[in-house]
């Protein structure tokens, strides 16, 4: 099948990257601040799946789970710093689905925008079901569907508004998460000093039960997926980059922060939790690690404690998730990718698209409740390889892109991806690898069918449009 060529990628309207846009209506606004920019990249890591999420995967591979949050979190490190380099040469709302179609063609923007788009909706939904559980908990009398349908109306609303709100909002937030982690780090470093909890617990945790590697390869496999998915939606910031006063600046700073947050945040964290307490323990998976050592420890109320910051984690995801599906759904119809009225402006907002963004995440709520084992099984499980669709896109995209910049815009790679080729190739390989490995339970296997339904049917429209749009091309005179 000849491949159809396309014209180069048009992005949205905007102000050059290295100026502020005028915010008149008809161009997104530049109102997010460099604060902004670094606090929401430095709690971008921090979200739900790693207060509680984490869990299953220490349940499964043990004291291991250092070694799956180390290759991991390698991983996307590397992806990262791939992204950052295309980010900070050419910032745009649409991030990597805008490279992919400058580079690939239109079907490759339709493909990856669009498929993280479903992801960030499905993941409001998602998050705005697990607080609404939590809320009900604390007030009994108020169901947690109606609370689920105030912050879904309440995020919506602040989206709807100037997009410093929604940057002053994820300062905030990501404040309360980054002090959470950091309080987490201080208190389990002079737990293994033996200065609280029952003195100094050795290497007893690591090694003894069963040993660094109790279930063997196949726990580590489960360890390494679960961890993989916990790292979901560190892309937001090279999307929220698009709309800050310095944009390649901006993106440049996220970027280069992300190796030692990573190594801190996460593998620092399982390292204090496998060695604290039992892999073994129950209650890692019933209440979640970090409540599992803080009591543990002896911190009075960590129940509590913990069950506000996964709360304001999960009011964070939702709030960043409606604010990043809304832009990449702009920037998609702004290339003609999709309905055009979802590119209208109005007050440097694109509000259309935020509200079809949060339609279609409280659209996967009812599901959730009216279709729990169908629709919203089938949605979830699209948007568990949502990810790794959009990493094999960025390296092969960031392959091609970076030979052209080298040969046409040199100045503009002022983030460079570290050993290129080698080390994008080995990323590549590594989200091929990731991906066989799913198959090899079933769970996985069934999330890695639905998301190729998905794939498919987006990989085809996109490229069915792309030959009618080429066609129209040499038709007209």
């Amino acid at each position: 099948m000849a491949r159809i060529t396309a014209p180069p990628a048009i992005e949205e309207t905007s102000a050059p990257a290295s100026a502020p846009a005028p915010a008149d209506g008809r161009q997104l606004a530049h109102g997010l601040k460099q604060r902004h920019l670094s606090m929401i990249a430095l709690g971008g890591v921090i979200g739900a799946g790693l207060f509680v999420g984490s869990g299953a995967g220490i349940a499964a591979a043990g004291p291991a789970i250092i070694l799956a949050f180390t290759l991991s979190g390698l991983l996307v490190m590397l992806i990262m710093r791939m992204l950052g380099e295309m980010s900070a040469a050419r910032p745009a709302s649409g991030s990597f689905s805008v490279h992919a179609e400058k580079e690939l063609g239109p079907w490759a923007g339709v493909t990856s925008g669009w498929m993280y788009w479903v992801m960030l909706c499905c993941g409001v939904a998602a998050e705005a079901t697990a607080a609404g559980k939590i809320m009900n908990g604390w007030v009994p009398g108020v169901s947690a569907w109606v609370w689920v349908g105030i912050f879904m109306a309440f995020f919506c609303a602040s989206n709807l508004t100037a997009v410093k709100n929604f940057g002053e909002f994820e300062f905030w937030f990501a404040a309360v998460k980054v002090a959470a982690i950091v309080a987490f780090l201080v208190l389990g470093t002079l737990g293994v000093l033996g200065v609280l909890g029952d003195g100094h617990p050795g290497t007893g945790n690591l090694t003894g039960q069963g040993g660094f590697l109790p279930n063997g390869t196949s726990g580590l496999i489960v360890g390494l997926l679960a961890s993989v998915f916990a790292y979901g939606g560190l892309e937001t910031v090279t999307i929220a980059a698009a709309e800050s006063e310095d944009p390649r600046r901006s993106v440049a700073n996220a970027v280069r922060t992300a190796v030692w947050r990573i190594a801190i945040f996460y593998i620092g964290s399982m390292a204090l939790v496998v060695t604290l307490v039992s892999w073994k323990d129950p209650s890692i998976v019933e209440n979640g690690p970090y409540v599992t050592v803080l009591q543990h420890l002896g911190v009075p109320g960590a129940g509590t404690i913990m069950e506000v910051v996964v709360l304001i984690a999960l009011l964070s995801a939702m709030n960043a998730n409606i604010y990043g599906s809304s832009r990449m759904a702009y920037s998609l119809v702004a290339r003609g990718q999709g309905p055009k009225a979802l590119a209208k402006i109005s007050g440097g907002v694109p509000r259309l698209a935020v509200i079809a963004s949060c339609g279609f995440g409280f659209g996967a709520v009812l599901a959730g409740k009216f279709w729990p084992d169908t629709v919203f099984t089938w949605l979830m499980n699209t948007t568990g390889v949502a990810i790794l669709v959009v990493w094999f896109f960025i390296c092969v995209v960031q392959l091609r892109m970076r030979r052209r910049l080298e040969r046409e815009a040199p100045e503009l790679l002022t983030v460079r991806m570290w050993g290129f080729p080698y080390l994008t190739w080995a990323a590549l390989l590594a989200v091929l690898a990731i991906l066989g490995l799913m198959t090899t339970t079933e769970g996985n296997r069934e999330q890695l069918y639905a998301a190729g339904v998905l794939v498919a049917l987006l990989s085809l429209g996109g490229y069915l449009k792309q030959r009618r749009d080429a066609r129209t091309r040499t038709l007209r005179p």
